[in-house]
């Protein structure tokens, strides 16, 4: 199972040629994808019109779509985080650390543009679509 993050998703629907979305293209009726509620939330919020919106929104709605917060996930984030910062390396976003230990703690690769998803992959063993 794949884990779409926003990231991806986001330049889709904006019509950017990456290799992330060139893979989301080809994936798309060949491989289980999936997105979590947040990463639904951060894609759709960012629409501008009403038709665009509504569009994307039913288009996503048939993937499962994954509850991630949880007070386990939510500790196991965290030390995730605390095991990254004490490398002496920062993420910039709760979300993304929440993500990322959604995706290893279920054993989803991650299709992702963000680089703040990279230390996990090095230190803990997130899997990453190529």
């Amino acid at each position: 199972m794949w884990l779409i993050d926003s990231s991806v998703w986001i330049d889709y629907f904006n019509g950017l040629a990456t290799p992330q979305t060139d893979r989301l293209d080809a994936a798309l009726g060949y491989e289980s994808l999936c997105l979590g509620d947040i990463i639904l939330c951060e894609v759709l919020q960012g629409f501008q019109r009403q038709p665009d919106f509504e569009k994307s929104r039913a288009a996503l709605l048939t993937f499962p779509i994954y509850p991630i917060g949880s007070v386990e996930l939510a500790v196991r984030s965290a030390e995730h985080c605390r095991f990254l910062r004490q490398r002496g390396i920062t993420i910039r976003k709760t979300m993304d650390c929440l993500i990322a230990t959604f995706a290893i703690v279920n054993g989803m690769a991650l299709l992702h543009s963000d680089r703040d998803f990279d230390p996990f992959e090095e230190h803990l063993g997130l899997e990453v679509v190529r």
